[in-house]
């Protein structure tokens, strides 16, 4: 809807555009991202789901009209303004057809002027939309064997996002409906999902759908770092604090006040450190590393782990508290092979984003293609999924569809009439209770060696087991690798 549109601003002078910015946020209804240079204007389009950039032209000395040359292929879907200062020549009207502007206007600033043409821009970007979608439609209403470059939809299959994270399954729709609702506040967040389920997209969504999407988000991945080194990134340290340290530094929870911070892979932290995070958590105190002094940070959290942290407490290896305190809303992100919607309309999405990004014109895929990947329990999830996407495209010849023969090894030999239903209950053998449970067991291990490809280490974090104990079951009931 227009009225939730988002409007990126790239000027040199964010105080110049104050007035224009609250016109636009109070009568337009629209949500307003300010970049200081080129580089932040880049980030915001990444991360967050942009429909009208507004762009000065002397932006980093005359970087503006570069910027908006660079949207329109790598962001061709973003309506592109160009605004010239009063001494520009007006014989650059080449430079702005080379960035194909929706239109350019020149300084002094008119506010009315500003806000009725974002209204109009936004208006004809929302009329294309709606007509290429018609258009595909007309053209693809026919059960013909190929999907062309529009929306997968000849199934009926409604596609959805929030900022770039891309859905279909009603499993992501009431996850993404329940994380609009709690974007806005400032609860912390723990989000937990297998590797590869977007839990990285779901961080940036929830930060550009909050209050704090003008102040900075920035990441951390907590995985294999010494307590020291994660004091240090988190907390800062001062010179001379330890070996190697040449100079001040501020930490990201300094860097990011006001805004949000990302910890990944939250799990592998120590329970040391999990003290130093906690005493942070209550009352947002920093104290960088061979300081003497303490200040205070209004950061937001979000934590990841692809490990169950609930599980972890049981086990000893995770503080209950500090639990209590990251999940002030807990999102768990469902692997891909239980919302297998999501394929279809990804495997569109990322082809689209890759033919675009290679410059190549693909045609569509054949619904052979798309019935293989949809059989595939993608142990990789989503970002295994892009991956394939990625290189089926690098492969495809300009102006070819894709096709069988593009796909990996793996997912060319599934058989998707031979697919077996989600959920379908493993078939029992035996009589009594015992011989049920150790059919039972013994199914259990070998589907999920299988979904794993056999990589034991997964396979056993899965089952909760240690590498021996399964181990021992795999030569308790003769499992084999098949060839």
């Amino acid at each position: 809807m227009l009225d939730s549109s988002t409007i990126l601003l790239a000027v040199g002078a964010p105080a110049e555009w104050a007035k224009i910015v609250a016109k636009l946020k109070e009568e337009g209804g629209y949500r307003v991202l300010v970049a200081t240079s080129a580089r932040q204007a880049r980030g915001f389009a990444d991360d967050a789901e942009v429909d009208l950039i507004i762009c000065e032209a002397a932006l980093n000395k005359g970087g503006g009209r570069e910027l908006l040359g660079d949207f329109r292929v790598l962001h061709p879907d973003i309506v592109r303004i160009l605004v010239k200062c009063e001494t520009c020549s007006r014989g650059r009207v080449a430079d702005t057809a080379s960035a194909a502007v929706y239109q350019f206007i020149r300084k002094p600033l008119d506010i009315e002027q500003i806000n009725l043409l974002a209204k109009r821009a936004l208006e004809t970007r929302e009329l294309a939309r709606r007509h290429r979608l018609l258009s595909r439609e007309i053209k693809f209403h026919d059960d013909s064997a190929l999907i062309g470059r529009g929306p997968p939809l000849r199934s009926g299959v409604e596609c959805h996002n929030f900022e770039k994270l891309v859905y279909a399954s009603e499993q992501m729709a009431e996850l993404c409906k329940l994380a609009r609702q709690v974007a806005p506040t400032d609860l912390p967040v723990l989000i937990q999902g297998e590797t590869g389920t977007g839990k990285e997209l779901f961080a940036r969504a929830l930060h550009f759908k909050s209050d704090r999407n003008q102040s900075p988000l920035l990441f951390q991945n907590c995985g294999g770092l010494s307590d020291e080194l994660l004091q240090s990134e988190l907390f800062g340290h001062k010179r001379g604090a330890f070996t190697g340290a040449v100079g001040n530094r501020p930490g990201l929870f300094c860097a990011a006040d006001g805004g949000t911070v990302f910890l990944d892979e939250i799990s592998e932290v120590s329970t040391s450190f999990q003290v130093s995070l906690l005493r942070f958590l209550q009352n947002g105190e920093i104290k960088a590393l061979g300081s003497d002094k303490t200040q205070t940070s209004d950061v937001r959290i979000i934590a990841a782990s692809n490990r169950p942290l609930e599980r972890l407490v049981k086990e000893g290896k995770f503080r209950q508290d500090l639990y209590f305190r990251l999940k002030g809303f807990e999102i768990n992100v469902p692997p891909l092979r239980h919302r297998r919607d999501d394929i279809p309309v990804l495997t569109e999405f990322f082809i689209r984003k890759y033919a675009e990004a290679m410059r190549r014109r693909v045609l569509g895929v054949t619904n052979d293609v798309l019935r293989r990947i949809a059989s595939y329990d993608f142990p990789g999830n989503v970002r295994e999924l892009e991956n394939e996407i990625r290189r089926m495209v690098a492969l495809a010849g300009d102006g070819e569809y894709i096709t069988h023969r593009y796909l990996s090894s793996a997912i060319a030999a599934m058989d998707p009439d031979l697919e077996k239903p989600a959920g379908s209950p493993l078939q029992l053998e035996g009589d009594t209770l015992k011989e049920k449970v150790e059919s039972l067991e013994k199914g259990l291990v070998e589907e999920a060696l299988q979904r794993h490809r056999w990589n034991q280490s997964e396979t056993a974090r899965e089952l909760g087991l240690s590498r021996v104990g399964l181990s021992n079951k795999i030569k308790r009931y003769h499992l084999e690798r098949a060839s």
